[in-house]
């Protein structure tokens, strides 16, 4: 009589252990697994144009000729226009002959503002993510201010507003959204590391003051092809 109970006890114990294991943890899995591929993008730059004469302003060094225009706090993406109040960009191209190589380090750009005699170095788009904003992206309603309803006694609260409740809480940005914004500044980085040229990407320097008070911008170059200074239209 022992087996058959033992057995009984065994099987009862098995039931109760697999669903919790076996199939939502599976489940969990499943379910993670495709989200988890979907975040895997590399950095591949923006397809370069036809020739550095497509860009603003380009300039030879050695057999590479590097290419230059700049967007200010806009962050022209392959899949539309992102912003980014914390940092200016560059949209840069580097050609060369066919087949040609060129090692590219983050250390190769820097900018010079307005004729300063300190240069901003080059910033990795993991940092420039976090700022990344969509103009187009519309926030919940009861994100923005309460409206109020200006009579000849004063102000007064829109009919159905308590005056003395608190402001409701803002809604941030789903992750899913943020995550895209990010994952599009990451693919359309200039690529580093020995490539085959032409190379195109975006260019990230920290700088959070409004591009109206920008008067002159310079890219500059320095790398294993040589030195050029590039004068931007601001």
């Amino acid at each position: 009589m022992r087996w058959p109970i033992l057995f009984t006890l065994c099987a009862a114990v098995t039931a109760l252990i697999s669903p919790r294991f076996g199939g939502p943890l599976q489940a969990q899995v499943a379910e993670a697994a495709p989200g988890k591929d979907a975040l895997v993008v590399e950095v591949k730059g923006l397809p370069p144009r036809a020739a550095p004469s497509d860009y603003s302003a380009h300039a030879q060094v050695g057999a590479v000729t590097i290419a230059a225009d700049f967007t200010a706090h806009a962050v022209n993406t392959q899949d539309g226009l992102l912003t980014t109040p914390d940092y200016v960009v560059v949209e840069a191209g580097v050609f060369g002959p066919p087949d040609a190589k060129l090692m590219l380090s983050m250390g190769d750009f820097s900018l010079r503002i307005n004729g300063k005699k300190a240069v901003l170095p080059q910033e990795p788009y993991e940092l420039v993510a976090k700022s990344i904003k969509d103009p187009d992206y519309e926030a919940p309603a009861s994100n923005s201010a309460s409206k109020t309803i200006i009579t000849g006694a004063g102000k007064e609260q829109a009919p159905g507003v308590d005056p003395n409740a608190p402001p409701p809480a803002l809604i941030p940005v789903p992750f899913e959204i943020k995550r895209g914004w990010q994952l599009r500044v990451k693919r359309d980085s200039l690529p580093i590391g020995d490539r085959t040229l032409p190379q195109a990407g975006l260019l990230f320097f920290t700088y959070s003051s409004p591009a109206k008070g920008i008067r002159s911008v310079d890219l500059i170059y320095s790398g294993p092809a040589g030195k050029a200074t590039l004068s931007l239209n601001p």
